[in-house]
């Protein structure tokens, strides 16, 4: 059939004309095949901050690579030793050890090729990609001494050798958690006028100012996910005080902070019926609720923030955090107390209290037969699995063979596989010893605190141990840890005493 042009309409003829335009182009774009380089359209860290929780970048590419040449012309200065898998047009690069914080990383990609191209024999070399992305900086918080300072929360920058005060004056800090993003730490506190009573404490937050725009974090805000609590999506300026919960009704005694920063449990007494003991459950925008559990001691949050491991008289009992829960999950008979959980939840160091009077660590797994590690008649006062969990860092004291009972404290480094321990450092004679260890496994800080000889009248408002000695002075020690991926076994240096006056130090994750 026969079309006269009269009967086109203009708009017609503008579109047959469209037509054979694209036509042609798409004719020319077959004969010519693709002349579009590959490129990286995604690069999961650039321009972020990682933390050691970051253990894998992802690379996205516009088309199918040819591995062998991506592999060959990646380059990372300084260098971070990974391993590289692939999934379609996706590349993961899982660094072997965590990257070390207060460094600046450059990404580059160049040379690479495309697999189609190559195997035409006609290969197309990669757009040129370049990124940067950062460590967080080195930084802990410890609590003031002297002066100004005493009994406020303070906050040290290593990385740009800066000092913030985080609590105000009138607030004598008992103790205190960072949240996993180092946003915000969670501390409780006594008014300054009362400061020995230690019951009289209560639950709040304080931001620091870190940014921490980690790989993990930012992808987890764009799917969706719930932010920590207490957390924002952007830092807040240091020292921004928010209560948490108040002594009204009940004193507030030890408390642990969850994993993912949605929980608080609190162990807590009544005000005016002192047998109504026991933990409870804190969460976002819902009213204090009381767990249903046995009273106990010492408790810990499990890695996956939906458990908690109790002290139990004659064992560990492991808790659902749920109000309504009525059984435990799980009952350990064996230990006394548990110390601390590896990053994934699978591993454990709990501490079993013998007939002989002496203490025994031992490393309990989620497979396997429990490892007793050592045994001591001193006292096991804290462990930390390193980031790669071959190394475990304890705090342990001796018992010296004097005539009055006196313990010499020191750090040990356990390796996992061996059992060996090394000992690092021999600490002053002293009883309230803190440690804490670096996220990156690379340093440890410790304290060194003298008591005050004035044991009658004290000053109200001094700084007090956990025991409620008062504190004339204390000092912060770094001792730095080389511990490369080809050697299992960490190799210290000689501990540096920091400029510092303060106790009880912990470093933001």
């Amino acid at each position: 059939m026969f079309v006269s042009r009269k009967f086109l309409q203009p708009l017609d003829r503008v579109a047959l004309t469209l037509i054979l335009v694209l036509s042609v182009l798409i004719g020319l774009l077959l004969l010519q095949g693709d002349g579009v380089a590959p490129q990286v359209r995604d690069f999961s860290w650039d321009g972020k901050a990682i933390g050691a929780e970051d253990t894998a970048f992802i690379l996205n590419f516009s088309r199918p690579m040819d591995t062998k040449s991506v592999e060959e012309n990646l380059q990372l200065d300084p260098p971070l030793p990974g391993k590289i898998s692939w999934a379609g047009r996706r590349m993961a690069y899982t660094l072997l050890t965590p990257a070390p914080y207060g460094n600046s990383y450059q990404f580059n990609l160049h040379g690479a090729k495309d697999r189609l191209s190559v195997a035409e024999n006609s290969p197309k070399v990669i757009q040129p990609f370049s990124s940067n992305f950062r460590t967080r900086d080195r930084a802990f918080v410890y609590l003031g001494v002297e002066g100004d300072e005493q009994g406020r929360l303070i906050l040290y920058n290593l990385s740009q050798q800066r000092k913030t005060i985080l609590t105000p004056r009138d607030l004598v800090v008992v103790d205190f958690k960072p949240y996993s993003d180092g946003q915000k730490v969670l501390f409780s506190a006594t008014e300054r006028t009362n400061s020995q009573d230690l019951l009289s404490s209560q639950i709040y937050t304080v931001t620091t100012g870190i940014n921490s725009d980690s790989g993990t974090k930012i992808t987890q805000s764009f799917l969706g996910l719930r932010l920590p609590f207490g957390a924002t999506a952007n830092p807040e300026p240091p020292g921004k005080i928010d209560l948490i919960l108040d002594n009204k009704d009940y004193q507030n005694l030890k408390f642990d902070l969850s994993a993912d920063g949605q929980k608080i449990v609190v162990q807590r007494v009544n005000q005016q019926n002192p047998g109504e003991f026991g933990l409870w459950l804190l969460q976002e925008n819902e009213k204090p609720q009381q767990l249903n559990s046995q009273p106990g001691g010492d408790f810990t949050i499990t890695p996956d923030s939906a458990s908690v491991a109790v002290a139990q008289g004659e064992g560990v009992g492991i808790l659902p955090l749920q109000a309504d829960a009525e059984k435990p999950l799980d009952f350990l008979p064996e230990y006394g107390t548990v110390l601390n959980f590896s990053r994934d939840g699978a591993q454990a160091t709990m501490v079993k209290f013998n007939s002989d009077y002496t203490r025994s660590l031992f490393l309990v797994t989620s497979q396997g037969e429990p490892q007793e590690l050592l045994r001591t008649t001193g006292s096991i006062k804290s462990c930390q699995f390193d980031p790669l969990r071959q190394n475990l860092y304890c705090l342990l004291t001796q018992l010296l063979e004097k005539e009055e009972y006196e313990e010499q404290p020191y750090l040990v480094a356990i390796d996992l596989k061996t059992g060996n321990q090394k000992p690092l450092v021999i600490l002053p004679d002293q009883r309230d010893v803190q440690m804490s260890l670096a996220p990156d496994g690379l340093a440890v800080l410790f304290d060194q605190v003298v008591a005050t000889t004035d044991v009658v009248n004290p000053a109200v408002d001094v700084p007090r141990t956990s025991g409620g000695e008062a504190i004339a002075t204390s000092r912060l020690w770094l001792l730095p840890l080389l511990s490369p991926a080809s050697s299992p076994q960490p190799t210290q240096m000689q501990p540096e005493q920091l400029p510092l006056p303060g106790f009880h130090p912990r470093w933001l994750p």
